[in-house]
């Protein structure tokens, strides 16, 4: 036995029957659904929404940790690595003095 779950319209904002596209929280969402990866576009109150749209937002809040952690890694990597060679400084040279020599 199959129940099907559906959401009502009641507003829990108003308290009585969702007067839809009258209310200025009736919000279309065109995206793509983080929970199975289907495509979404449909108008339902920004309330609802709520609830989806909290998973995307902790979703990439974990990608975002994960660069950050592979980026700081990335970083640590290089830090160890030896620096280069310091190159020899030139000091002035006195060209008279090497001009007197090979004449």
């Amino acid at each position: 036995m199959t129940i099907k779950v559906e959401s009502g319209d009641h507003c829990p904002l108003m308290g009585k029957t969702c007067i839809g596209l009258q209310c200025a929280w009736f919000t279309k969402v065109q995206g793509v659904n983080p929970q199975n990866g289907q495509d979404v576009e449909e108008w339902a109150c920004a309330v609802a929404w709520l609830p989806m749209l909290a998973i995307e937002n902790s979703q990439n809040t974990r990608m975002s940790g994960a660069a950050v952690e592979s980026f700081r890694n990335e970083m640590v990597q290089r830090m160890d690595m030896p620096a280069a060679p310091e190159r020899p400084k030139i000091e002035n040279i006195n060209i008279t003095n090497l001009l007197e020599d090979n004449l």
